[in-house]
């Protein structure tokens, strides 16, 4: 028998292990919820893909989400697939709620006190036709400077695998990645003509805010879009009245009930959950096949 629609999970995926800083932003605002997260990671990185091929990625995973979990709502926790394909998702599962990543440069343009914003993201994300929109919705009031980062999607996924000792080279690549971006986009700070705001966009990024943070100088906000979700998603599940019950003591589970599976190999993305979600994440990860 079906499961009624407050208890269904929520479905979140990704290319890889990115989307678990927005399942972290999900499981902190809605914590009596379940989650079945799906790292594409057979298929990474999308932002280095074409459109077509993400989009038909993007299409089978809400598929199989959808009819093998039975999953209330969608969060599709990945910029790249959102630009390529949130509205045929949209078309295709017209009766589930879907909720999709864009770069933060709406609260970035409130946030900016000098006019200038960076934005980091996937080569994917910045050539779309959704990020151009967006840009030029922001109107002339705010001067964007944007850094497609090849190869700082991956170099965060394969950071995350394996013993300490193992990561060390991933995460040197990392830091010179993100330095490397970091300089090219301009001078940061709160002068006149700085940069005093830094979009992540690409959800992996999040997971190298602090390396960022101190690139960049204290008096620079980085601005991510996982609580933005986290609301979305809310307001989305509490119209049709499909938010989970809260708990009777008002304790905030575990997440035991949550499921993290893998088209590729589990061990990056269990490490990764161990590492960024906590001890708590790490149970088995099976791999599917999608």
């Amino acid at each position: 028998m079906p499961l009624a629609p407050a208890r269904q999970p929520i479905g979140v995926f990704d290319s890889g292990i990115g989307g678990l800083s927005v399942l972290a932003a999900l499981q902190a605002r809605l914590p009596h919820e379940r989650y079945v997260y799906l790292a594409d990671s057979a298929h990474a990185p999308y932002g280095e893909r074409g459109d077509a091929f993400v989009s038909a990625r993007t299409l089978a995973i809400g598929q199989w989400l959808r009819h093998v979990h039975g999953i209330k709502a969608l969060v599709v926790a990945c910029n790249t697939a959102t630009a390529a394909a949130v509205e045929a998702l949209r078309r295709a599962l017209p009766d589930l709620p879907v909720v999709g990543l864009e770069p933060a440069l709406k609260p970035a343009s409130a946030l900016t006190r000098t006019g200038h914003v960076g934005v980091l993201a996937t080569r994917g994300t910045v050539e779309s036709a959704r990020f151009a929109r967006l840009r030029d919705a922001q109107g002339a009031r705010v001067r964007f400077s944007v850094q497609a980062c090849d190869g700082l999607a991956q170099a965060i996924e394969e950071s995350a695998a394996g013993p300490a000792a193992a990561r060390a080279a991933q995460d040197a690549r990392v830091r010179e990645l993100c330095a490397r971006y970091t300089a090219a986009l301009g001078e940061f700070g709160a002068g006149d003509g700085q940069i005093d705001t830094l979009v992540l966009g690409c959800t992996h990024y999040v997971f190298a805010s602090t390396l960022l943070r101190d690139l960049v100088g204290p008096q620079v906000r980085l601005v991510d879009t996982g609580d933005a979700v986290a609301r979305q998603t809310q307001r989305l599940l509490a119209g049709r009245q499909a938010l989970a019950p809260s708990c009777a003591t008002g304790a905030v589970p575990a997440h035991s009930s949550d499921l993290l599976c893998t088209t590729g190999y589990p061990a990056a993305l269990q490490a990764a959950a161990e590492r960024w979600l906590g001890p708590a994440s790490g149970r088995a990860v099976p791999t599917v096949q999608v």
